[in-house]
């Protein structure tokens, strides 16, 4: 199942280390794009394609660092049949989140970085109530219910407002980039690639091996 392979995908990257293909057919959908906050002038488009298989995370960074405009909505996480929805939630690092409970019983969401395993938070969240909360630190989060361990859930912190899932045929899509240089990582299947991409307005392709 999705959320089976999304589990693994965490397991795979919390020890996964740092290394250092014709486009889709005509009858495959376009991916859907993740795109800034505001359209920048000049801006561009980067497509992207990977090996087909599993489920990978794609990161545009920008390199030397960039300051994006605020998140135009506010991410949700929410608690419904025994189950967190979605379960795989992108949030912007510093900005809020909100964690809700839709279901007719209490729960609480625990929260730690994968990677250092430090606590983000632990609250109880009755049944209506809302909890909103900001990270302060980059990377994936595992999301669990102590009152009910079947509830597992996934969060992947960023500045920047460029993430997304890759397509089952591996394709990304990233809209309204600004010019500059950028950084395109996927964690896949345990592997963390890079690849350094320069943006000039119009079409960039980019191929992750």
């Amino acid at each position: 199942m999705r959320r089976c392979a999304l589990v693994a995908l965490l397991a795979a990257i919390s020890a996964c280390s740092k290394p250092d293909p014709a486009p889709p057919a005509a009858t495959t959908p376009a991916p859907a794009a993740a795109t800034a906050a505001a359209s920048t002038t000049g801006a561009g488009r980067i497509v992207g394609k990977m090996q087909a298989g599993g489920t990978a995370v794609v990161v545009l960074e920008a390199k030397g660092g960039r300051t994006f405009p605020p998140q135009s909505d506010t991410p949700v996480m929410d608690q419904a049949s025994l189950t967190f929805s979605p379960e795989l939630l992108f949030v912007r690092t510093g900005q809020p989140t909100e964690f809700r409970n839709s279901d007719d019983t209490l729960h609480n969401v625990n929260v730690k970085h994968e990677e250092t395993r430090e606590q983000a938070f632990n609250v109880a969240i009755p049944t209506g109530g809302t909890y909103m909360h900001t990270f302060d630190r980059d990377g994936f989060y595992r999301v669990g219910c102590d009152i009910h361990p079947a509830m597992t859930a996934s969060i992947f912190a960023a500045t920047t407002p460029f993430t997304m899932l890759a397509t089952p045929d591996g394709s990304f899509a990233f809209d309204d980039v600004p010019p500059g240089s950028w950084t395109v990582t996927v964690y896949s299947g345990g592997k963390r690639l890079h690849k350094d991409v320069d943006v000039q307005g119009g079409l960039t392709e980019v191929t992750i091996q």
